[in-house]
């Protein structure tokens, strides 16, 4: 059974969307925030884009994120 890529678009065009939003949502929270738990904001920014397939911005909240 061969897959072609029209019938993986509707899975593929949401998880995209999904990942971008993430990704600018850490970005923009790395930003406008100077207190981390661990590491600096270089550290985190460097983190958030190099795993930025999910793996960078979940690495950030859960060990990165300052609790308020």
């Amino acid at each position: 059974m061969k897959m072609n890529i029209t019938e993986l678009l509707p899975f593929l065009i949401p998880l995209a969307i999904v990942e971008f939003a993430l990704l600018g949502f850490t970005l923009w929270h790395i930003l406008t925030h100077k207190n981390y738990k661990r590491g600096n904001r270089a550290m985190w920014l460097v983190i958030a884009i190099a795993g930025m397939q999910f793996i960078g911005p979940i690495l950030y909240f859960v060990l990165g994120k300052e609790e308020n």
